[in-house]
């Protein structure tokens, strides 16, 4: 089976794309650290790539590192989205009040983003209970979500509202939900909900842990984006652009020595489906600490695996005719 995946991988194949893949980071301070991921594909630095980053209730206390973070991304033409986040207690994240949208949102829209359109991302997994107080609650969320899409779009400026992404593998339980029968109890509760989006959101992974070849089809693929838009259209008779803000490989043994033609199938016959706007694979930095497998750079910003197959898979499909007005967003 694998012999036959690597056989069908070819620079050459119609489709290859390299224009929506990003990066996710977790702190403003690696802004720096982005452009140099995409540094070796002969690019040009004034054209666009998507991050994604967390914004949480402390951080509207940091006006000026943030300021800095978004002043930085014009520099080197980045596109942020921005996930809010609250604040983590007692091993949950603490459910939103509305006040904490508000305050979240207000001071966001006080600072100057490097784009006139402004991503934000409405929370994240939330068919987990520890990202949303130690319980699953659809309900809540189905509100949260209607008055942050509500109360985002009469801000001064433009923003593009996501939903949270959902775990697509996180089984029915009594500390996380089926995403299918989450999103379900959400429409029952509030469908016109669907309406107010932008575009939609999703943590397409390719599990079982996190070690799938790109190749595998289904709701816990690297293609499970598929079957989400399909519901979304189904349900609610709406059709969105959808960014992939969560995805990835862990660095495993039967994952390490194929990473390069992982992404470079990704690239050609998964990422460049024209539906994505962008895909903001997990994570630049996230060693040391649980996310060690998924980490760009090492603890010192050394690259690592990862790095290096990312960059090998987007010189492979660029090469020496790759532009210099190529988009890597």
């Amino acid at each position: 089976m694998l012999a036959l995946f690597i056989m069908a991988l070819s620079p050459e194949s119609v489709g290859a794309s390299v224009d929506s893949i990003g990066i996710h980071i977790l702190h403003p301070q690696e802004i720096s650290q982005v452009r140099q991921l995409f540094s070796e594909q002969n690019t040009n630095k004034h054209t666009p790539v998507y991050v994604t980053i967390p914004y949480s209730l402390a951080d509207t206390k940091k006006a000026e590192d943030w300021q800095l973070f978004f002043k930085q991304s014009k520099e080197v033409n980045v596109i942020p989205i921005v996930r809010l986040t609250t604040a983590f207690e007692k091993n949950t994240w603490k459910v939103p009040s509305r006040s904490d949208v508000v305050l979240l949102l207000d001071s966001l829209d006080k600072m100057e983003w490097p784009q006139p359109e402004r991503h934000i991302i409405v929370f994240n997994e939330v068919n987990h209970a520890k990202e949303w107080g130690g319980q699953i609650s659809p309900r809540t969320y189905a509100s949260i979500l209607e008055f942050t899409a509500n109360w985002a779009h009469t801000q001064v400026h433009r923003y593009v509202v996501l939903p949270a992404a959902l775990d697509l593998a996180a089984p029915q339980s009594t500390m996380s939900w089926d995403a299918y029968a989450y999103w379900q109890a959400v429409y029952r509760e509030n469908a016109e909900v669907f309406t107010l989006i932008d575009a939609w959101n999703s943590h397409s992974y390719p599990n079982p842990a996190f070690s799938s070849a790109p190749s595998k089809t289904g709701r816990t693929s690297l293609q499970g984006y598929k079957q989400e838009l399909a519901w979304l259209e189904q349900w609610t008779d709406v059709e969105l652009p959808v960014y992939i803000t969560e995805t990835g490989w862990e660095v495993n043994r039967t994952t390490s020595r194929y990473l390069q033609q992982y992404y470079t199938y990704a690239l050609q016959h998964i990422w460049s489906d024209e539906r994505i706007v962008a895909v903001t694979p997990f994570v630049l930095k996230g060693e040391p600490g649980p996310f060690a497998n998924f980490s760009f750079l090492t603890g010192d910003d050394k690259p690592t695996v990862q790095y290096l197959a990312l960059q090998k898979a987007l010189k492979q499909l660029c090469g020496s005719q790759c532009p210099q007005s190529i988009s890597l967003r």
